[in-house]
């Protein structure tokens, strides 16, 4: 299994947490910090069950209380606070009109340390600083210079950013011969030195206060990007960050995009690089190894419950939910992939028991939780793509978004 999976996970569950609005201000965040006693936390909600008694609306009152409540007996479950302290997230969320709220729990146990104590009852609930522990942690800056122009760009995991781009003003070759030849080559080289100047302005002001920036990447075409780095035009922090000095045919944006193809061994930790890496690999063998190859939900799944899947590859935006369905009577049961467009379909058709004729009960589930659950048994590894390239974004549209490498050809 990767390694991100954990990752994934509380990226969708915060995706989700986000979309969830109670009708008032009474649904609670709870962060605590790594070593705070749980006791300590208990006495502090029950000075806020106290407080929340007095609520006068009625509806608000009730679920504030409950909330609380829940919270304080998720809370009896831990003798002390995990290493990386803790997280509770607990309301009433509607599913329709008044009166239709349910109550949902959350517990996290986040993947960095908590440092400060926060308690809100709010509209929504409070998932900023989780969101911030999964924010990428490294960035690359890119220069893509020639004498008619640079264009600056920062890659932050997925995220390619052109930040900006300046021209130089630089006149091309002159034809005249002799001394009128010498002043103007005087001047380009003067001109030339000008702009080099200006760059490293910009890079300066561009990169120097990015948090967390692991290198610098030159890239251009002719010796122009020799020049500028061996010139004193970069600042000594920036320029001791260059981790590569690259041809390219092209300036502009399309160089940067060529950077990103030609620098995949310097940035093999960034996401966005890996995610075009595992989807590039997948087209290589559609096209070389078709018989190591499948596509198509249920022939995938298929395949995955079968063990004959060695990667997974699935888009987070894929358009599927995963059913089960089952009989409390007779013990009938069944579950399924289903995709989005048609679950009302499949819910109708599934309400009553094929055996025994009695109502079923049908469960709804997240799909990559389920898919990661059956890939575990089969040691498979699974890749999750985001739509944040433009890889993703077509690995979506032309295979809905779910597609697989096989461990060998299955038998026909």
């Amino acid at each position: 299994m990767s390694v991100s999976l954990d990752k994934v996970r509380l990226e969708r569950l915060i995706k989700e947490l986000k979309s969830k609005k109670g009708r008032g201000t009474e649904l609670i965040s709870l962060y605590i910090p790594a070593g705070r006693p749980i006791g300590d936390v208990t006495s502090a909600l029950r000075e806020e069950l106290s407080t929340a008694a007095n609520i006068k609306d009625r509806t608000t009152r009730h679920h504030v209380l409950d909330a609380l409540t829940v919270t304080l007996q998720r809370l009896k479950m831990f003798t002390s606070t995990p290493k990386n302290g803790l997280v509770i997230f607990a309301g009433y969320i509607p599913r329709g009109p008044p009166g239709s709220e349910k109550m949902e729990v959350y517990v996290i146990e986040p993947p960095e340390p908590i440092n400060t104590y926060l308690y809100r009852c709010d509209s929504r609930f409070h998932t900023e600083i989780l969101e911030e522990m999964l924010e990428e942690k490294g960035s690359y800056g890119i220069i893509v210079i020639d004498r008619s122009s640079a264009t600056f760009a920062l890659l932050t995991g997925k995220r390619l950013k052109i930040l900006d781009e300046i021209t130089s003003g630089v006149p091309g070759k002159h034809s005249a011969g002799g001394q009128s030849a010498r002043r103007f080559e005087r001047v380009i080289e003067i001109m030339a030195h000008e702009f080099y100047k200006r760059a490293g302005e910009y890079a300066k002001k561009l990169f120097s206060e990015v948090r967390d920036l692991k290198g610098v990447i030159l890239a251009g075409p002719g010796p122009t990007k020799n020049d500028f780095y061996n010139g004193d035009y970069l600042p000594y922090d920036l320029k001791k960050m260059v981790i590569g000095i690259l041809d390219v045919g092209y300036t502009g944006e399309e160089g940067v995009y060529e950077v990103i193809d030609k620098t995949q061994d310097l940035l093999e930790g960034i996401r966005y690089i890996h995610e075009r890496r595992i989807v590039q690999r997948f087209l290589e063998y559609l096209a070389k190894r078709s018989d190591l190859v499948a596509y198509g939900y249920r022939e995938v799944y298929q395949l995955l419950k079968q063990g004959v899947v060695d990667t997974l590859i699935v888009s987070e935006e894929v358009p599927l939910s995963y059913v089960k369905a089952y009989c409390g009577n007779c013990g009938w049961s069944m579950e399924d992939l289903v995709r989005d467009e048609d679950l009302e379909q499949f819910e109708e058709a599934c309400s009553k028991c094929p055996v025994c004729g009695q109502p079923t009960t049908i469960d709804r589930g997240d799909v990559i939780e389920h898919l990661m659950e059956v890939a575990k048994s089969f040691n498979t590894k699974v890749e999750v793509i985001s739509t944040a390239t433009e890889e993703g974004k077509g690995f979506l549209d032309s295979f809905r978004g779910m597609a697989a490498l096989l461990r060998y050809a299955p038998q026909q």
